[in-house]
């Protein structure tokens, strides 16, 4: 494999691995018979609307996987839904737009943003479900 391979190759997965559902919050797409179970014991929830096509979800990924990692935030369930193959959830949970982001505290709804970026907010979101 000559260099240019190389580099081609290293930047293939850099893309990749950057993507807002490689870097999501949970890691794991949403499932409704963990939410329910979540909901029913009373876990706090975040449900991480996202795109791989999308800037803003770029940017929210690394502040919600960080934050993720906090031992304040251990406790906290988190399901990835796709906002591109996903459009049943999108209504169920009403969503119109990717970026998304909604916080359970069990089974109440407890906030929600969409489109925003800045690490102290979404901090704050996610303490509503704590």
């Amino acid at each position: 494999m000559n260099r240019r391979h190389l580099l081609t190759a290293i930047a293939a997965i850099a893309v990749l691995s950057l993507s807002p559902l490689a870097l999501a919050a949970s890691g794991k797409a949403f499932d409704q018979k963990a939410f329910e179970a979540a909901q029913a014991a009373g876990k706090p929830i975040l449900i991480d609307v996202a795109a791989p096509w999308c800037p803003v979800c770029k940017a929210q990924a690394p502040i919600l996987s960080r934050l993720m990692g906090e031992p304040k935030y251990k406790d906290v369930v988190a399901f990835t839904i796709d906002f591109d193959s996903q459009k049943d959830l999108l209504r169920t949970f009403k969503v119109q737009t990717q970026s998304t982001l909604i916080v359970f505290k069990g089974k109440q709804e407890a906030g929600r943003s969409t489109g925003d970026t800045n690490p102290v907010s979404i901090e704050a979101l996610l303490a509503k479900g704590i």
